[in-house]
């Protein structure tokens, strides 16, 4: 589109805006109404490790969402000549699980507890009993329950509890509401009547007799994509954008996670379809046709933005030390006196990786920085080990790297295979994709399935909560979210597809091998290096 089309659709308020507050960054991008971005900023943001518990300072929130929307703003202005006053509609997504609990004036009760805590143990494990239900150490309903079994004072003043996602929308519009695939990693859903499960609601409030509230009272209440889930009121615009420039009235669309966003910006929200978001943290998607045979802990179940059951693999560890190395890599650049380019040290890391031997020359690598429920690690050490006839060079040990990254999704994945879990597509987006061809190739042999890569991939979730706003303003009366994908967004979007290759798969189960009976090496640092 020439500018003054772009300019025209932003003063006409006909563009779309998606807002995903990430592990490491807060993301917006504006959309017109083909799905085209038009701009986009980004915040860069850490989380903490404070008082036993991995957490964001609530003020950062809205530090961070002020800053990338003041970005966005700008960049428009600069771009377009034209101030960023009014969209046809917005939604807002964050990284999924995590506990926010607010008293009645809306006040926070403890920080933020992120999805990265790994504390629930007991709590997870007595909840998947009771409710024959695998209840990840992630979920909103395992904190609750843990901070119950720890007797923590403030449970009792809970008047609402929600994610970041939930929290961040009830600010802004005063409505208590949920995404259904991101209020399916606080409690479980029911697929039949896409609500809570009303038979596990019961049994937490046995559990929970002697709260002052129901379980059902506190928590969000479900939407389906397409739902209207509330405006942005003054208040919330003012919060939003201090300016004033940004206008009330703005309809949002329900709140969702960043797994939800991954499967829109992948077009995975279909049975049989899948998605793998590689970034701080790994997870691997697959939409079931049928239920598994069983409850597995390594696998959560959760839902898609319209409510079909989802099979989850999570991993909280996956580019957080490659992350690492780079810098290690660009501090040594500077060190001789060179001028490092970052993006240049990533493709180098990335495409070197291929060099290596397919089983990583024998180097056992462990990406752990903080714990890993599917391994039975509470806390993580990253390190590397070898025999002494191992061969560390850097090509071999990018390919270490990389493998690890994925190592732990794997182990979920194979269950899926056991369960003969149809899979017609794999999509993969995320930074771990970011460089060509390599992470879809060592994806592909961790998976042993094709791996494609859309170019909307590389927008992120940001641009999937941007297309669901889009779907809630657009859609026709009883379209679904799946038609209105295949045939409006991704009806010509150009995807690159890499089969498995043979020694890529031999060489990942050999490292795979060594990972797996090297566990212990791993769980020895957690005890004895402090």
């Amino acid at each position: 589109m020439e500018k003054q089309e772009i300019k025209a659709l932003i003063e006409s308020a006909k563009t779309y805006l998606g807002i995903e507050l990430g592990s490491t960054r807060i993301k917006a991008v504006l959309i017109a109404p083909d799905y085209t971005s038009i701009a986009s900023s980004d915040y860069a943001w850490e989380n903490k490790y404070q008082n036993g518990y991995w957490t964001y300072d609530i003020q950062d929130v809205w530090t961070g969402l002020q800053s990338v929307f003041a970005s966005l703003a700008q960049n428009i202005k600069n771009e377009y000549d034209v101030s960023l006053k009014r969209v046809a509609s917005m939604g807002f997504s964050a990284m999924m699980h995590g506990y926010i609990a607010l008293d009645k004036d809306n006040n926070l009760l403890v920080p933020f507890r992120t999805w990265r805590n790994t504390t629930t143990g007991k709590a997870a494990s007595e909840l998947t009993e009771k409710f024959n239900f695998n209840i990840p150490h992630r979920w909103s309903i395992a904190h609750l329950y843990q901070a119950m079994l720890n007797g923590e004072k403030h449970i009792k003043d809970i008047s609402f509890l929600t994610t970041l996602a939930g929290y961040v929308q009830y600010m802004l519009t005063g409505k208590k509401v949920l995404g259904i695939g991101e209020a399916s990693g606080m409690f479980p859903i029911d697929s039949e009547i896409n609500d809570y499960n009303n038979k596990m609601l019961d049994i937490f409030d046995n559990l929970a007799s002697d709260m002052p509230w129901k379980i059902r009272d506190i928590l969000p209440k479900v939407l389906n994509a397409g739902e209207n889930a509330g405006v942005l009121t003054a208040e919330g615009a003012k919060l939003l954008d201090p300016t004033g420039t940004l206008e009330e009235g703005i309809p949002l669309c329900p709140p969702e996670g960043d797994a939800g966003t991954g499967m829109v910006a992948t077009n995975a929200v279909a049975v049989r379809t899948g998605n793998v978001s590689a970034g701080t943290s790994v997870f691997g998607m697959i939409v079931l046709e049928k239920a598994l045979s069983k409850v597995y802990e390594e696998i959560d179940m959760v839902t898609t933005p319209t409510g079909k059951p989802v099979a989850m693999v999570h991993c909280n560890n996956c580019t957080n030390e490659i992350n690492a190395w780079a810098n290690v890599f660009k501090d040594f650049l500077v060190s001789i006196g060179q001028t490092p380019d970052m993006n240049k040290i990533f493709t180098a890391m990335f495409t070197e990786a291929l060099n290596g031997e397919a089983n990583a020359g024998g180097l056992l690598l462990y990406n752990y920085l903080s714990g890993e429920p599917i391994t039975g690690l509470t806390e993580g050490r990253p390190l590397l080990a070898r025999t002494p006839e191992g061969k560390l060079n850097f090509a071999n040990f990018m390919r270490a790297q990389l493998y690890s990254a994925l190592a732990t999704l794997k182990i979920g994945m194979d269950i899926l295979k056991n369960e003969d879990v149809a899979i017609d597509k794999l999509l993969g987006h995320g930074g771990y994709f970011k460089t060509p061809v390599v992470g879809q190739r060592l994806m592909a042999a961790a998976t042993n399935a094709p791996v494609s890569v859309m170019q909307t991939a590389s927008e992120g979730g940001a641009w999937g909560m941007a297309t669901l706003a889009a779907y809630m303003s657009q859609k026709e009366e009883s379209e679904t979210l799946e038609a209105y994908l295949d045939s409006k967004v991704f009806a010509h979007q150009p995807v690159t597809t890499i089969e498995p290759n043979k020694e890529d798969i031999d060489g990942f189960n050999q490292f795979m091998k060594n990972y797996i009976a090297g566990l212990d090496i791993e769980k020895s640092a957690c005890i004895n290096l402090k």
